[in-house]
């Protein structure tokens, strides 16, 4: 089932880890906030450039890597923006996961996440399973909740599937998908293209 196949691409620790690294940046970098009754302005207080931050187990094993061109971080909404995030999971005995996109906006505590422009989650081969690509404009992702999401047009790309729809709701504690309105699929069997068996 593509369902069961896509469940295992979204890592939520990176979540945590974002929200992590923002309230450390937060606590090392704060600054005073003026209280002359002006209404703040969303200007940053701090940046990063080159941003590399990675992960590691208590057995010395690193278990995922964050990058990204730059990270600002606006105190007004608490919020931290990311460019071109790329996070990269290599939890042991699993197949790689990579998400990249333009954009990453991190909300105030990290309670939510949204990938934006360009959104492309790539499981790796591993055993039986094929590399598998999921392609979006927009993905928001709810970690306490573990929920992630898009009421965008999205594509799902393995060896021998190929699957549009427009919206996606992935409930990964539940390992519950749902593709959302318009889907559509091939299958390709032996380099044939066929439909897809009902309910695949």
């Amino acid at each position: 089932m593509v369902g069961d196949r896509v469940t295992a691409m979204f890592p939520f620790l990176l979540l945590a880890s974002l929200a992590g690294l923002t309230f450390w940046l937060d606590q090392a970098v704060q600054l005073p906030v003026a209280t002359n009754g002006i209404a703040k302005r969303h200007d940053p207080d701090y940046f990063v450039d080159g941003l590399s931050a990675l992960k590691m187990s208590p057995q010395g094993q690193i278990t995922y890597t964050l990058s990204a061109d730059k990270m600002l971080h606006y105190p007004d909404d608490d919020t931290t923006r990311l460019s071109n995030p790329r996070w990269v999971s290599l939890g042991a005995g699993k197949a790689p996961v990579t998400i990249t996109a333009e954009q990453a906006l991190v909300s105030s505590n990290g309670e939510n996440v949204y990938f934006e422009n360009n959104v492309r989650v790539v499981r790796e081969p591993s055993g039986k399973q094929s590399r598998l690509v999921l392609e979006t404009n927009f993905l928001h992702v709810i970690p306490d909740l573990d929920i992630a999401k898009t009421d965008r047009p999205v594509k799902i790309t393995d060896a021998n599937t190929v699957v549009n729809a427009v919206g996606l709701e992935l409930n990964s504690e539940t390992r519950v998908l749902k593709l959302l309105s318009n889907v559509k699929g091939v299958y390709y069997e032996s380099g044939v293209l066929t439909q897809p068996p009902a309910g695949r």
